[in-house]
């Protein structure tokens, strides 16, 4: 019999099958074409366009930005992200959108456990985090006059250890970011720590050291290239000394586990472990108030409690010694409106200079320049088409930078944020703590740190250059990590009162 498997197709078979592929082929390219991807350098083979980070990277996505627009392409190595600019891009994505709500995450939050808690958690989770956190902070001092107290108090601290220094020259770094950890630290532990007390000192030093190990090149290699680059001596020094103030963490969390009252909660972390025994009790075993997620949730809080506060000021202060006129002009207001007494939030509506002042030294030296995130669905967004769990990065530094949004956007100039009568007014570019619904968790006590620590220091102290020091060799320059920090330096505090 004639093995019909090995039958020679017909001429008819063969060009109706072609014809088929044809229409396949013309149909699913039409489709492709309906879903046009953002445009973007072009990458090469494993590499991507990682040859393209010559400079500092949101300086380098800003720059591609004015070549490819505000929605584009880039291969971190293997990895192809979508890069969103310009505030008005980055508003629709965060607040009209619901498509890029998601926080994405790489080989290094990984191997830190960071995806518990606040930041860099997602879902159900995540929302619970979050709203715990919102109310517990209002609870325990974000939002109501009892935070006012715990700054104003730690001010006065943070001023008698500057005037220890009998206007001698000091490196700003260590008093700023240990009071800035202070504030958090009153509100989830229920007390403050002192200047020297070693602990504190050490657990405050590692945290400002691994955010900035955690935006180092190195470590993003590692991200880029996780089986290649697993051997980094910054991976390894990040991952020991990040698991070394997890256990710091967790024995002060113990502490106060043993001496618990649910009857007096002394602070966010005594309201956790009493609703987590509430929910015990209740026979619910599955609920999101464990362990893990009260840790992460810590560390998430002392991390960003610490770091960006203490930056932006370490920034303010920095530029009033840079530019003198603008400091006597936050001086010459102070004095005339709050004279000797001490400075409360609600002078805020009576201090415009002043107010415009630490606006755009946050608009200008934003601490968290780029956030990332990811498509939780396929989405066409601005006539692009985004597939569902695409790594998103929102350019926040270039809202800040906008050239149509700003009169001098690369100049530190307070009149940026004052109308034509001397009025503050604000600006809709002006995003320093992103937007939406993950948009900083503690963006409203942040805005009062700021605007206490900043005006009772400027009020206390002219900050000047080292003696031999002139202000236009004062280094604005930003040191890379996960947050921008200025260059390590001194400055002199000379006592005003």
């Amino acid at each position: 019999m004639e093995n019909l498997f090995l039958q020679a197709p017909s001429t008819t078979t063969v060009l109706g099958t072609v014809g088929v592929l044809l229409v396949l082929y013309i149909f699913f390219s039409s489709s492709d074409n309906q879903k046009k991807e953002p445009p973007g350098p072009r990458p090469l083979p494993i590499i991507g366009n990682l040859l393209h980070l010559a400079q500092s990277r949101h300086i380098m996505l800003y720059e591609l930005s004015k070549k490819y627009g505000s929605v584009f392409t880039f291969n971190f190595g293997p990895q192809k992200m979508v890069v969103l600019a310009g505030h008005k891009t980055i508003k629709e994505a965060l607040v009209n959108s619901d498509a890029f709500s998601e926080r994405s995450t790489n080989p290094i939050i990984h191997d830190l456990k960071l995806t518990h808690g606040i930041v860099f958690a997602n879902g159900d989770s995540w929302k619970e985090m979050r709203r715990f956190a919102l109310t517990n902070m209002r609870d325990f001092g974000m939002g109501r006059k009892v935070s006012e107290e715990i700054i104003i108090e730690e001010s006065r601290c943070l001023i008698n250890w500057i005037k220890d220094k009998n206007g001698k020259a000091f490196d700003t770094a260590q008093p700023l970011n240990q009071a800035a950890s202070n504030i958090i630290c009153s509100i989830v532990y229920g007390n403050r720590f002192e200047y020297d007390d070693p602990v504190f000192v050490s657990m405050v030093d590692r945290a400002t050291k691994n955010t900035k190990l955690m935006g180092s090149a190195s470590v993003q290699l590692y991200n880029y290239f996780p089986r290649l680059f697993s051997w980094v001596r910054a991976r390894k020094q990040l991952v020991k000394s990040a698991f070394t103030n997890r256990k710091r963490m967790t024995e002060l969390i113990k502490s106060l586990q043993d001496t618990l009252n649910p009857q007096m909660c002394r602070g966010l972390i005594d309201s956790f472990l009493v609703h987590k025994i509430q929910l015990e009790a209740s026979g619910n075993m599955k609920s999101h108030y464990y362990d893990d997620n009260l840790l992460v949730t810590v560390v998430n809080l002392f991390t960003a409690g610490t770091d960006t506060t203490a930056t932006t000021i370490r920034y303010g202060l920095l530029l009033m010694a840079k530019y003198p006129k603008i400091q006597d002009q936050v001086q010459e207001e102070l004095s005339r409106v709050i004279g000797s007494c001490v400075v409360q939030a609600q002078d805020r509506k009576n201090l415009p200079y002043t107010d415009a002042v630490i606006h755009e030294i946050q608009r200008v030296a934003i601490a968290v320049p780029i956030v990332h995130h990811r498509t939780t669905r396929d989405v066409t967004f601005q006539g692009y088409f985004i597939k569902k769990g695409t790594p998103v990065i929102l350019l926040l530094s270039s809202a800040h930078w906008d050239k149509d949004e700003w009169e001098t956007p690369h100049t530190f100039n307070p009149a940026h944020f004052l109308d034509k009568e001397g009025r503050f007014r604000k600006r809709d570019a002006f995003i320093p703590f992103s937007a939406g619904q993950r948009a900083c968790t503690g963006e409203s006590l942040a805005r009062m740190e700021l605007f206490l620590f900043f005006t009772s220091l400027v009020q206390h102290f002219r900050f000047t250059p080292p003696l031999g020091v002139k202000e236009d060799d004062l280094d604005l320059t930003h040191v890379e990590g996960f947050t921008l920090t200025p260059v390590p330096h001194e400055l002199c505090a000379i006592s005003r009162v």
